[in-house]
């Protein structure tokens, strides 16, 4: 069995979990405890990743992968499915730019969590913490302008990417109230919450 070091609130192991759940292994995964933080390190995590982050995915015979981009085409390529990662041409290129957009948004998402969760108060930046929100505010925007495109039924790991990055933003920044601006995504996104992938790995409070 594989083992996946996780944390129940992390968008990127929610990523993971997703792809886990279509590509029918979410029953093949042992889910370990740990405690990932961008100070101080989980040496549970740090023994198979010297980043010290999750999703780190251990397999059977004990190598390790890391990040989620890998893990996600590793469960990929295990289910021999090119829904989620198209093999070539136009479409594999549009499903990793829209991952690397999904992928863009939570990484400043979390940098200005961290900024008011890890960070002390005496040394917070709030110039810097403002500069990440508008990385998401252009992520949103953008994602707002190709929506109409986005599967709600048959996702690429784009969609997924995207997904929970709406997601993450819903559980971490409701004050963002990003739907009032981005009518087409949040019409997209209601749907695509649906998916019984994304209602299983809803993120929680651990």
């Amino acid at each position: 069995m594989m083992k996946l070091l996780f944390a129940p609130t992390s968008p990127f192991v929610r990523k993971v979990m997703v792809c886990a759940h279509l590509t029918g292994q979410a029953d093949k995964i042992q889910l370990l405890d740990s405690a990932a933080h961008p100070v101080r390190r989980d040496p549970r995590i740090a023994a198979h990743n010297p980043l010290a982050k999750v999703p780190t995915l251990i397999l059977q015979d004990g190598q390790a992968l890391y990040d989620s981009r890998v893990i996600c085409e590793y469960l990929a390529s295990q289910a021999d499915t090119q829904t989620i990662f198209p093999a070539a041409g136009g479409y594999r290129w549009t499903a990793l730019s829209r991952q690397a957009l999904g992928d863009g948004l939570l990484d400043a998402a979390l940098l200005a969590r961290y900024e008011l969760t890890a960070r002390p108060a005496e040394f917070q930046w709030p110039t810097w913490r403002e500069a990440l929100l508008t990385k998401v505010t252009a992520c949103l925007e953008a994602i707002e302008a190709i929506a109409s495109g986005l599967s709600p039924d048959k996702p690429t790991i784009g969609e997924i990417t995207i997904g929970c990055a709406l997601g993450y933003l819903d559980f971490r920044f409701p004050e963002l109230d990003w739907r009032a601006q981005c009518g087409n995504a949040a019409r997209w996104n209601e749907a695509f919450q649906h998916l019984p992938a994304m209602q299983a790995t809803r993120p929680y409070e651990a």
